[in-house]
């Protein structure tokens, strides 16, 4: 029945009363009337879950926060509950879902977080813990006032964090024969195994990802570079004609480019999320390649073939069509490392379209291919009515040395290891 009188407010403070004067049974019966005075009260299901969780009855609890949640799903303190009855339990893919469900509503929730670094540190999932302690940190790091239970919860994600890095240092000397080997590689690549380790500060380009050092940061790399830009650009025509094919055919494979996580803040890219407006048409993605996409483009896949692109299992290579709508334009940003370089091959060039990377903007010729270093900030917008087509890929740094693209494949295969836990 629904409660018309309003007695449920009072019942529910009644309930507070007795739970703090240890009255347990009593605050049981208390709230057992308040639900069912009103069963749509969130806020009694949740303290009916509150009691179950004290009384050890966890498979209540779970229930009850499970019908707080239903009723409320949009609050997270709710969610937080259940995550803690389903730790009580002993149910870590119950708590790991709850504490998830969290964060699709707000990656920025501090509790959320430190409970999930927690949980995934209990798991030995050390390197998934240290993204979450990582959050904890910088999470911290905004806060004004300070109790002393963010204090103590920063000092043990910093604790987590350095016994991490010595772990992935550890690792690193292992994979590179002892220090000998390590420091015979180049200064550069030293400096950026430091830096990943957070042991020197490198004054940069702004890179998301792996930072390598002192390469020269160019804007627009020159095309003696890449020698093979001939051979690749000869193939324009072909190139073009199966992109316009795919987008033509309304292909399954092409979607929107931005495709942000749930619980995402508002960012400039949040314009883009989920939308047409900049879409991709993926040939290799992230070291994989689209067979159904390359058999149906087979001049473009034979061109990808004949380049020097990068491999990284996992990373490298990706070379996709990027499809710029009439109107659209990509806001600035930088990249993640620039070990890479970016390659682009313009294909359909409407007139009114440009690109912008640091302090050069220049317009794309069709056929024409260039390379440029994307952790330099960069953007891109299509003024005209016409899509803009433009064939990308990645290759290495032109100014890394072959040790060095070696050695980095060492590096990043240690960092996809993913279960590096800290030695004793």
């Amino acid at each position: 029945m629904i409660d018309p009188a309003g007695a449920v407010g009072p019942l529910l403070r009644e309930a507070a009363a007795l739970r703090q004067r240890g009255d347990a049974a009593g605050e049981r019966a208390t709230l057992d009337r308040a639900i069912a005075l009103d069963p749509a009260r969130p806020e009694a299901h949740n303290a009916r879950g509150m009691r179950a969780l004290a009384d050890a009855d966890f498979g209540a609890a779970v229930a009850c926060f499970g019908r707080a949640i239903a009723l409320d799903p949009r609050e997270p303190a709710l969610r937080l509950n259940l995550a803690a009855a389903h730790r009580a339990a002993g149910d870590a893919d119950g708590e790991h879902a709850a504490l998830q469900s969290v964060l699709d509503i707000d990656q920025l929730h501090f509790l959320a977080q430190l409970r999930m670094a927690e949980l995934l540190q209990r798991q030995g999932l050390v390197s998934d813990a240290a993204r979450h302690w990582s959050a904890v940190v910088q999470l911290a790091a905004q806060v004004a006032e300070r109790p002393p239970a963010l204090v103590e919860a920063e000092r043990r994600a910093l604790g987590f964090l350095e016994a991490h890095n010595v772990a992935f240092a550890d690792a690193l000397m292992d994979e590179f024969g002892g220090a000998p080997r390590l420091q015979a590689a180049s200064r550069r690549f030293q400096a950026c195994a430091d830096h990943t380790l957070g042991r020197r500060r490198v004054y940069q380009n702004q890179c998301a990802g792996v930072h390598f050092p002192f390469l020269p940061a160019d804007e627009f790399f020159d095309s003696a570079h890449f020698p093979w830009f001939a051979a690749l650009e000869a193939a324009t025509p072909a190139i073009r004609a199966e992109a316009l094919a795919m987008v033509a055919g309304g292909a399954d494979a092409i979607r929107p480019y931005v495709r942000l996580d749930a619980g995402t803040p508002a960012t400039p890219w949040s314009r883009l999320d989920g939308s047409a407006d900049w879409s991709a048409c993926f040939l290799w993605e992230y070291g994989q390649r689209n067979d159904a996409v390359c058999d149906r483009c087979p001049v473009t896949a034979a061109a990808l073939a004949a380049v020097p692109q990068t491999q990284l299992p996992g990373k490298a290579p990706s070379a996709f069509f990027s499809i710029l709508r009439g109107g659209a334009t990509i806001p600035p940003h930088t990249g993640v490392t620039n070990t890479r370089a970016i390659i682009h091959l313009p294909l359909v060039v409407p007139e009114g379209c440009g690109f912008r990377v640091g302090g050069e903007t220049r317009a794309w010729r069709e056929g024409e291919a260039f390379g440029f270093d994307d952790t330099i900030e960069h953007e891109a917008w299509n003024r005209s009515d016409e899509i803009r087509i433009v064939l990308i890929f990645d290759v290495w740094n032109p100014y890394l040395t072959p040790d060095e693209q070696a050695d980095l494949a060492r590096l990043f295969a240690v960092t996809d290891r993913g279960l590096v836990a800290p030695r004793a």
